[in-house]
């Protein structure tokens, strides 16, 4: 029978990073946007959990886990599945951890469609990149995107700008919020992710263009 995850304090958790451990984040995309410990990775333990989180962690490395109360099991539980074994225990009370030491903490930048455009027309030399599979890339991307599928971005991210201002989109946001995590825990400087994902790019341009006079 599987062990609920050691309870780890937050000055223990910080040495396991330190020392090479990862921090896995299994919260929704919104409560790791609002406030997460740096250079943590978010994988949001109620979608495809294990598939994505095999995708961007490596089997070898130890894991530490933030999870909500109560989940860190289902998540060793699920990682053992695919061959993660090494988690090393979970941070004890999150929440109030968090809050207590905002010195560690940093947020995520999220992005609508429309601040997207702006930061676009602003910046200039955006960095856009798509994480979704080459399947899902036949439905329609972003204009002057990059294609990295989720399970190849770790491997591929040299062909990024670390430099660059990036923003990482997918079908609905799920899997964006992964990307946009593995690169800011690399070092990347100012990584977002897209809101609402493709689905919701594609709807506001469709209405744009159903607004505009025919000619």
């Amino acid at each position: 029978e599987e062990e609920v995850p050691a309870p780890l304090t937050l000055a223990e958790l910080v040495a396991r990073r330190d020392d090479g451990s990862a921090v896995l984040d299994t919260r929704d995309p919104l409560d790791f946007a609002a406030g997460h410990l740096r250079g943590s990775v978010n994988v949001g333990l109620h979608g495809r959990f294990a598939e994505f989180g095999g995708d961007v962690l490596s089997p070898d490395r130890p894991v530490v886990l933030v999870s909500e109360p109560g989940t860190g099991l289902e998540a060793k539980v699920r990682l053992s599945r695919i061959g993660f074994d090494r988690i090393e225990g979970a941070l004890a009370d999150p929440v109030r951890a968090l809050l207590e030491h905002p010195e560690v903490v940093e947020p995520s930048s999220r992005l609508t469609v429309a601040e997207l455009e702006d930061r676009d027309s602003e910046v200039g030399a955006l960095q856009v990149v798509y994480v979704r599979n080459p399947g899902e890339t036949a439905l329609g991307v972003i204009p002057g995107a990059a294609t990295l599928p989720l399970p190849q971005l770790t491997a591929r991210m040299s062909e990024l700008d670390p430099a660059r201002p990036t923003v990482v989109y997918c079908a609905s946001g799920y899997r964006s919020s992964i990307g946009a995590s593995v690169l800011a825990a690399a070092g990347f400087d100012d990584v977002s992710d897209l809101l609402g994902g493709y689905d919701a790019w594609k709807m506001q341009h469709q209405t744009g263009r159903e607004k505009e006079p025919k000619v």
